[in-house]
């Protein structure tokens, strides 16, 4: 498996696994910023460096979350998009797929 931050890591499994992954309800941006500079900035920087190096396979993702993508373009789509949401402000929270 890639080797992504601890943190991120921790982020992905915790936030962006099955059971929460789906939830909409605009918690999660202020959830993750509530955790202090140190870790949103930790977060942020293992994210960036995946989708520069496109490196987290969808195999690895689904061994995280528990989520399945059909392929890396869909998987990069969603993680592209849950960093709009979470540093850039994007208004709408993405959702994997079904």
């Amino acid at each position: 498996m890639v080797k992504v931050n601890r943190e991120l890591e921790k982020f992905f499994k915790v936030y962006l696994g099955l059971e929460q992954a789906y939830d909409t309800t605009g918690y999660l941006r202020p959830t993750l910023h509530a955790f202090g500079d140190g870790y949103v900035s930790l977060v942020r920087q293992g994210l960036e460096a995946v989708l520069r190096t496109r490196a987290l396979s969808v195999a690895d993702y689904e061994r995280l979350t528990d989520i399945e993508f059909d392929g890396e373009d869909e998987l990069y789509e969603y993680l592209g998009g849950m960093y709009l949401y979470l540093f850039e402000g994007q208004e709408c929270q993405p959702t994997p797929p079904n």
